[in-house]
């Protein structure tokens, strides 16, 4: 019995620095399996050996640039006799650790491979698991034809171990040409661990599908800031500057914020928290939800509050909740009790897990996203209503490679369409830099694929983000494999053109489209109703507008950070206070210290869904808002 194995590790960019070479791709380890059995062929009469050789060669190929790819091999050092069994249940051989990637010395270490032993599963999983570093993103990519000939213990046995043991491990396993008994045992290891099992009936097949399912494991959501801990009250909160953070959160546990907001000036918030991946979760106990309350002087309830709710967070979802604060610019009255929540000062914005699925960890990793935008001399020119309208793209379409998360959007460069292939259960993030006075409008559409029944059923859905990461539009349905298009019943999601004066239209959903700068597509295929292996990947075309002309924005008083171009969110070196919280042997806790940039992160499978709808498999955001922004 055989298998490949790509094991996935990486460290998140800090905020700002996405674009950076290589930033939005994890290092690669590629552990190939050269036991006996690869030395049979398949049903088409390809030596299996052959085949993994050139799924691997397809594998380095497709390797971005800036990308580390390491190899390590095992069944090559003993036969697999009885007596060699011992032995060859130990033989995994690290051959090169992660490094920049030299194409030809790895094809050359993969051609020279000679199959010959046992398939110790369980074996490598530990030495790859122990092969990561201790903090960050990792993932195992497994291509078996068949089960492990040293177990027991089972491999999923061994991952439930690496999991417990507080390793974040994502393993997506594909079969290749298996029977029933090993699709059970490779099915079992990537539900366990979040990740996703995909059938390879043949050596062609293998080929197309390994360089897919490495990708999706490049493309989980990564968590990424300066390292943060927030207080159980507001009195002892950390101070936070404009930039990005990262924290923890427990079930039901309320954590507290401060930020210092100057007279006139504008505060954005918000909270990221991502679920991993779970099987078998009741979907009446699949619910989850976060709740944004912003407080003012002496802690006085600023009646402010958001909440965003999503069900089957086992599907993986990157539940985000934000808040735009315009308290600060409202003139005091001179009433001690009537102006804690007026004026200049520092607030505090409070954020809680309070409802909690099944079957999730203890605690998650959070991230934080904090702007602070100056008073304005002058707020420009005044709010327009009619949206950008949607022009049909020409000309050829651009590939483009979307991120598994807002810090490694892919970049949309302007109108034109673009392509992507999603795999099931991928939520892809895509980015649109905006200047002031222009606005997008765009559709995505999702091409037919092989197979139908529930099978083949997922929900697919898109979410437009304003900079801030407030969500400003989405819309979803269900996909049966037949050609789609998002949104349903209009020619496009849009935006209007943006300036400042948005912020306090009349009309609410152009409030958030107040600020120039990146604005985010998200598009979302969810595993399908019935995980078998058998669905294929998605391909999908994003048609994109850019409408309106670059104007002059609104002008900020003079020696504000805005006047300078850096923006309300900083750039891109998050700033704490005094009493911010620091990193310490991968545990945030306070301290009286600045903390430094994190290389803190978490593999955990991207997704944003919502209230599903029974037996369709569609779902939908839930979002409550209450206090000033509402009315």
């Amino acid at each position: 019995m055989s298998a490949v194995l790509l094991c996935l590790l990486g460290t998140p960019v800090a905020f700002g620095q996405s674009e950076e070479p290589g930033s939005r791709y994890a290092p690669t380890m590629l552990v190939l399996d050269a036991s006996g059995s690869m030395a049979e062929a398949d049903a088409d009469g390809v030596v299996k050996m052959d085949a993994a050789k050139q799924a691997v060669h397809a594998v380095v190929e497709a390797a971005p640039a800036g990308s580390r790819v390491g190899l390590a091999v095992y069944g090559t050092g003993t036969g697999n006799s009885d007596a060699e069994r011992a032995k060859g249940c130990e033989d995994v051989l690290v051959l090169r650790e992660p490094e920049p990637i030299e194409k030809s010395v790895m094809a050359d270490a993969v051609d020279g491979l000679t199959p010959r032993g046992y398939t110790p599963i369980g074996k490598a999983l530990r030495v790859a698991a122990d092969r990561l570093p201790e903090q960050g993103p990792r993932a195992i990519v497994l291509v078996s034809d068949g089960e492990d000939t040293c177990a027991p213990p089972q491999p999923c046995e061994v991952v439930k171990e690496l999991t417990a043991d507080g390793i974040d491990l994502v393993v997506h396993t594909v079969g290749f040409a298996v029977e029933q008994q090993a699709r059970s045992q490779l099915t079992c290891v990537a539900h366990t661990t979040g990740g996703t099992y995909t059938d390879a009936p043949d050596a062609r097949t293998l080929e197309e599908i390994l360089p897919r399912v490495t990708a999706t494991a490049l493309r989980n959501y990564e968590p990424a800031g300066v390292p943060i801990a927030g207080s159980q009250g507001y009195d002892s909160a950390p101070v936070a500057g404009p930039g990005q953070y990262l924290d923890t959160i427990g079930q039901r546990e309320r954590r507290f914020y401060a930020v210092d907001v100057p007279e006139g000036a504008t505060a954005y918030f918000s909270a990221t928290v991502s679920f991993p991946r779970l099987s078998g979760i009741s979907v009446t106990e699949d619910f989850s939800s976060l709740q944004l309350r912003t407080y003012g002087t002496d802690g006085e309830d600023c009646h402010e509050f958001e909440t965003e709710q999503a069900t089957r967070s086992s599907d993986g979802v990157a539940l985000t909740v934000a808040t735009t604060w315009q308290g600060a610019a409202e003139a005091e009255t001179g009433s001690e009790q009537g102006d804690r929540c007026k004026g200049g000062g520092r607030y505090y914005f409070a954020v809680e897990w309070s409802r909690v699925a099944s079957g999730v960890p203890e605690r998650l990793p959070m991230e934080l996203l904090v702007g602070v935008e100056a008073a304005v001399a002058d707020t420009g020119p005044t709010a327009v209503r009619p949206k950008v309208e949607f022009v049909e793209p020409t000309g050829p379409a651009v590939p483009v490679t979307g991120g598994g998360s807002f810090n490694v959007a892919g970049v949309l460069t302007g109108s034109g369409s673009y392509t992507d292939t999603v795999q099931r259960g991928e939520f892809l993030f895509y980015r649109v830099k905006l200047d002031w006075g222009q606005g997008l409008a765009y559709r995505v559409r999702f091409g037919q694929t092989p197979g139908r029944g529930l099978p083949n059923l997922s929900n697919i859905s898109t979410t437009l983000y304003a900079p801030s990461r407030e969500q400003i539009d989405w819309d979803g349905t269900a996909y049966t494999g037949s050609a789609n298009a998002l949104p349903t019943h209009d020619p496009s999601i849009a935006t209007v053109p943006v300036r400042y004066n948005n912020r306090t239209a009349d009309e609410h959903s152009a409030r958030s489209q107040s600020v120039a700068g990146w604005y985010y597509i998200a598009v979302k295929v969810s595993p399908p109703h019935e995980d078998d292996g058998t669905a294929h990947p998605v391909p999908v075309h994003i048609e994109l507008t850019v409408g309106g002309e670059p104007e002059q924005g609104p002008r900020y008083r003079s020696g504000s950070p805005d006047s300078g171009g850096v923006g309300p969110f900083g750039d891109g070196g998050a700033r704490l206070g005094g009493d911010a919280g620091q990193a310490r042997a991968g545990v945030l806790t306070s301290s009286p210290t600045q903390a430094t940039p994190s290389m803190l992160g978490w593999v955990v499978a991207a997704g944003l869904t919502g209230v599903a709808a029974a037996g369709t498999g569609l779902f939908f955001f839930l979002r409550r808002r209450g206090g000033p922004s509402a009315r």
